[in-house]
C-alpha cells in the first residue's frame, strides 16, 4: 500500500459519539425505506425516478449524520466530501431540505479541537490541520455552500483556508507545489489538484480578482508540467524525493480533481489548451482499465480479493463530481453515457434497499463482502446525482 493511504490510515482514530435526535436538524423519511429498482433511462434522457432515486440515497446518506458534533463519525475529510455532496444534490434537484445541517457543520465544526475530537489530527481552527489536503476539502465544501445559498460566509471561509493552503506552496522543491502535510515530506496530486481548483473558483466568484487568478494558474502550469500526469494522460499519486512520478496507484480522485481543476481554471481563462488538456484527462480515465471495469468506474481495491479503506471507499463519487462538470461542460454524450451507465449499475446492482456499496458492479464475496457505509453512500450518491441536469437548467 502507498505511503499516502499508510500514512491517512493512522490519521482517522475512531471516537465514540451519541447521536442525538432532532426534529430540527434531521427528521428520518420514508424515503429510506427500500424501494423497487426503477427501469434505466435512455442515455442523456433524465427521468423523475432518478430525481427520487437520489432523494433516496441522499436521505438514507444524512441518517447517518451526527448533528451533535456536526458530522460523519468517524472521519474528518470524508465529512467534508459528505457535505459537498449533499449541497450538490440540493444544487441540481432543488431540494434545500438539508440546509440546517450544512449550516450546522460550518458553526459547529469551525473552531479549535484536540487530536481525536474530530479528526486523528489537531484542528487548528477554521476547518484547518496539518493535514494540507484536508484543508483544501474543506475550502471546496464551503465555495459549494456559497454558491447554493448566495451567504458570503462561506465564501470568507473558503478564503481563509486557501490562504492556510497557499502557505503550503513552496518552489524550493520540485520547483513549485503544495506540501501534502505541515511536515512537508510529499508533494501529491490531489493536495495540488484541490488547491487549483479552489483558487479558481475563488477567482471566478470574486470580481475584480488577480490575486487568485494568479495563483490559480501558476498552480495549473504547474500541476501539468510536474510529472504526475503520466504518458497515458492517467494522474498517478504523487512525486518523488527526486521529483519524478513516483508511478503509484491511479485514484479516480486524483484524476477527478486534475479535471475539476482544469474545468476551473478554463473558465477563469477561456484558454482553449486547458480545456483541450482537461478533455484529454476525461478521455483517458473512461478509457482506461486501471479505472474501468467492464463499463463500470473501480478502484484498484475493488476487486473481489481485497476491499478499499475508508478513505478509498469515497474516491469514485469524487470523480464523477468532476466528470459530471466535465459533462455539462462540454456536452460530450460519452461523459453522460459513461454517468449513466454508473448510475443505472448502481441502483440495479449495488443496493440494499436504500444502501449502495462500494462496489459499483454489485461483485461480492464471502471473504470481501461488498461494503455499505456512509462513505460508500456519498460516493455512490455522485453517480445518481450527475444524471440529473442542474436544478433550474
Amino acid at each position: 500500500m502507498e505511503t499516502r493511504m499508510k500514512i491517512r490510515i493512522q490519521r482517522f482514530m475512531l471516537v465514540s459519539v451519541a447521536v442525538v435526535a432532532s426534529a430540527i436538524l434531521f427528521t428520518p423519511s420514508a424515503a429510506t425505506a427500500a424501494v423497487a429498482p426503477s427501469a434505466p433511462a435512455p442515455t442523456g434522457q433524465t427521468t423523475s425516478m432518478d430525481r427520487a432515486n437520489a432523494k433516496t440515497a441522499a436521505d438514507e446518506l444524512m441518517s447517518s449524520y451526527d448533528p451533535v458534533k456536526a458530522w460523519w463519525p468517524s472521519s474528518w475529510w470524508n465529512s467534508a466530501v459528505a457535505v459537498q455532496t449533499i449541497v450538490d444534490y440540493m444544487h441540481r434537484t432543488g431540494d434545500r431540505r438539508y440546509l440546517p445541517q450544512v449550516d450546522n457543520t460550518f458553526e459547529k465544526d469551525k473552531g479549535v479541537f484536540p487530536a481525536g475530537e474530530l479528526s486523528g489530527d489537531a484542528l487548528l481552527g477554521d476547518f484547518t490541520s496539518r493535514a494540507i489536503d484536508d484543508s483544501a476539502w474543506w475550502g471546496l465544501t464551503w465555495v459549494s455552500a456559497y454558491d447554493l445559498t448566495g451567504n458570503r460566509k462561506y465564501l470568507d471561509e473558503a478564503v481563509i483556508i486557501a490562504k492556510y493552503v497557499d502557505g503550503y506552496w513552496d518552489t524550493s522543491t520540485c520547483g513549485g507545489g503544495v506540501w501534502w502535510n505541515a511536515e512537508k515530506t510529499y508533494k501529491n496530486s490531489i493536495t495540488n489538484g484541490l488547491y487549483v481548483r479552489l483558487t479558481a473558483e475563488l477567482h471566478n466568484r470574486m470580481p475584480g480578482d488577480t490575486l487568485w487568478l494568479g495563483k490559480a494558474k501558476t498552480g495549473s502550469d504547474w500541476l501539468s508540467g510536474s510529472g504526475l500526469i503520466n504518458a497515458d494522460g492517467l494522474v498517478n499519486d504523487g512525486l518523488t524525493d527526486g521529483c519524478a512520478n513516483n508511478g503509484q496507484t491511479v485514484w479516480s480522485y486524483n484524476q477527478g480533481l486534475a479535471i475539476g481543476a482544469g474545468l476551473e481554471v478554463w473558465r477563469a481563462t477561456h484558454d482553449p489548451s486547458v480545456l483541450s488538456t482537461t478533455r484529454r484527462l476525461a478521455d483517458a480515465a473512461i478509457a482506461s482499465p486501471l479505472l474501468v471495469t467492464n463499463g463500470i468506474l473501480s478502484e484498484s481495491c475493488d476487486v473481489t480479493s481485497t476491499t478499499c479503506d475508508d478513505n478509498g471507499k469515497q474516491f469514485k463519487g469524487v470523480f464523477m463530481r468532476y466528470l459530471m462538470d466535465a459533462a455539462d461542460t462540454t456536452r460530450d454524450p460519452r461523459y453522460r453515457s459513461f454517468i449513466r451507465t454508473q448510475a443505472t449499475s448502481i441502483w440495479t446492482a449495488d443496493r440494499h434497499g436504500s444502501q449502495l456499496g462500494e462496489r459499483w458492479s454489485g461483485a461480492d464475496d464471502a471473504a470481501f463482502p461488498n461494503a455499505f457505509d456512509w462513505r460508500t453512500q456519498a460516493s455512490a450518491l455522485s453517480a445518481l446525482i450527475a444524471v440529473i441536469p442542474q436544478h433550474g437548467h
